[in-house]
C-alpha cells in the first residue's frame, strides 16, 4: 500500500499566515522608529538624557513626552514578544509536515545575527537583529514548555535585567569619585564632546567609523550581557506563552481582550508617567537617572506593551479600516526589509555621505520624517507584495536558511 509523503518544509505560504501576527508585527516596526529616529538624529546619549542635546521646552518637549510614554521600550516589547511567537509557530508547522525544524532555525538566527553585525557595524550601532540573532538560538530550546512556566520563566528573565541596573545604581555611592564624574561627563557631554559627535556624523562613510564601531561593539558585549540578553530574551518566551494561549492570533474573546487593555494600559501608563516626573524631580541626574530611575518605564513598558496589543487584537476583530490592515499586514511581512530601510533612509538623511542633517533637526521635525516613512512603507509594502512573495532582505534570509533560492515572484493570474 503506497504512503503519501510529507509535504516539504519551506516558508510559510500566504493562506497559511496568520493575519493577526503580521498586522501587530507591521505595528510595532513602525512604532520603534518613533524611538529610534532620536539616536539617527542627535547624539546617542540624547536617548537617554533628553537634557543633553537640542531644544527639550513647549513642542519638543511635547513630542518627548509622547514618545516615552507611548513608545519608547513599548514597542521593542511587542516586537521581542513576537519574535518568540514565530519561534514556536515555524517549528509548530515544520514538525506538522513532517521535518525537523532545528537545523533550519539555527541557520536562520545565525544569519540574522551575521546580519545584525554588518548592520550594526557598516550603517548604524543601534542594531538589534544581533540580539534577537542571539538570543533565539536558546529561546528555541523553551517552544514545547507550557505556557505557564514560559511566563514563569520569561518574567524571571526580565527581573534580572532589572536587578542587575537597579544593583548598578545602588553600587554608585560605592565607587570612586574619578569613575563617576568620567560617567557624569558621559552623561552630560560638554560642548567639545558634542561638536566631536556632530563632526563624526557630518562626515563620509569612513570617518563615522570612528564612532559607530565601538559603540557597536560595546552594544554586542556589555549592552547585551547585562540587558538585551536578559529582556531580549525573557520576552520571547513570555511571547511563545501568549502565542500559545492564543493571545497574538485574536482567539481570546472580545471581553478578554477588553478587560486586559483596561487593566494593563492604566497601569502601565501610571507607572511610566511617575518615572517621568522623578526624572525631572532628581534633575536627570546622572546617578538616579541611568540605572535606578529607568525602572519605572521599564516595567511600565510591559503593562502598556499588553494594552497596546489589546487594543490591536480587538481592532483585528471588528470590521473597520480594513485597506489599513493590509497595509500594516503588509508591513509585517516584510519586517526585515522595512527595519532596514529604516537605517538606509535615516542614515541618508541624517549622515554625512547623505544631507547631513544630523543634529540639525528638532524632536517635532524628527516625529515629520518618521510619519512620511510610515506613509511610504505602508503603501510600497502591499504594492511590492503584489508582485512579489518577499520582501528583498526576506528572500536573501530565506534563501539561506532554506540552502536553496525561494521563487521571488508572484504566479500571475
Amino acid at each position: 500500500m503506497s504512503q503519501t509523503s510529507p509535504p516539504a518544509a519551506g516558508p510559510v505560504a500566504l493562506a497559511e499566515r496568520i493575519a493577526s501576527l503580521d498586522v501587530l508585527r507591521g505595528f510595532a516596526l513602525l512604532g520603534i522608529l518613533v524611538v529610534n529616529i532620536q539616536v539617527f538624529a542627535m547624539i546617542d546619549i540624547a536617548l537617554f538624557n533628553p537634557t543633553a542635546y537640542g531644544d527639550f521646552s513647549g513642542a519638543n518637549l511635547l513630542v518627548w513626552l509622547l514618545t516615552h510614554v507611548l513608545f519608547d521600550q513599548k514597542f521593542m516589547t511587542i516586537f521581542s514578544m513576537l519574535f518568540g511567537a514565530g519561534i514556536v509557530l515555524m517549528a509548530q508547522r515544520a514538525e506538522a509536515a513532517g521535518s525537523r525544524p532545528a537545523g533550519r532555525h539555527y541557520r536562520r538566527m545565525l544569519w540574522l545575527a551575521l546580519v545584525g553585525v554588518l548592520h550594526a557595524h557598516l550603517l548604524w550601532f543601534g542594531d538589534i537583529l544581533y540580539s534577537y540573532g542571539i538570543c533565539g538560538l536558546w529561546a528555541y530550546l523553551f517552544r514545547k514548555v507550557r505556557p505557564s512556566r514560559l511566563l514563569v520563566v520569561g518574567l524571571l528573565l526580565i527581573a534580572l535585567a532589572s536587578s542587575l541596573n537597579i544593583l548598578f545604581g545602588w553600587s554608585m555611592q560605592f565607587w570612586p569619585e574619578e569613575q563617576i564624574q568620567t560617567f557624569a561627563t558621559d552623561w552630560a557631554p560638554d560642548a567639545a564632546a558634542v561638536d566631536a559627535e556632530l563632526t563624526t556624523y557630518r562626515s563620509g562613510w569612513l570617518g563615522q567609523m570612528e564612532h559607530r564601531h565601538p559603540t557597536a561593539l560595546e552594544m554586542e558585549t556589555l549592552v547585551f550581557l547585562v540587558w538585551a540578553l536578559w529582556r531580549a530574551g525573557g520576552l520571547m518566551l513570555v511571547g511563545m506563552a501568549l502565542f500559545k494561549l492564543g493571545f497574538f492570533s485574536a482567539e481570546r474573546s472580545t471581553a478578554a481582550y477588553a478587560r486586559t487593555a483596561a487593566v494593563a494600559f492604566p497601569i502601565g501608563l501610571a507607572l511610566v508617567i511617575y518615572g517621568v516626573l522623578r526624572h525631572f524631580d532628581a534633575g536627570w541626574s546622572v546617578e538616579y537617572s541611568f540605572f535606578l530611575g529607568t525602572q519605572f518605564n521599564y516595567w511600565g513598558s510591559l503593562g502598556v506593551s499588553l494594552g497596546l496589543v489589546s487594543l490591536v487584537m480587538l481592532w483585528c476583530r471588528a470590521s473597520i479600516m480594513a485597506s489599513l490592515k493590509r497595509s500594516l499586514s503588509a508591513v509585517g511581512q516584510m519586517a526585515l526589509t522595512n527595519y532596514l530601510m529604516h537605517t538606509i533612509i535615516c542614515t541618508t538623511i541624517f549622515y554625512g555621505h547623505g544631507l547631513g542633517l544630523f543634529g540639525r533637526v528638532e524632536r517635532v521635525g524628527q516625529l515629520g520624517i518618521v510619519v512620511a516613512i510610515w506613509i511610504l512603507q505602508l503603501v510600497i509594502s502591499p504594492i511590492w507584495l503584489r508582485r512579489f512573495r518577499f520582501g528583498p532582505f526576506e528572500w536573501v534570509w530565506r534563501s539561506l536558511t532554506y540552502l536553496k533560492l525561494q521563487p521571488m515572484r508572484r504566479a500571475s493570474g
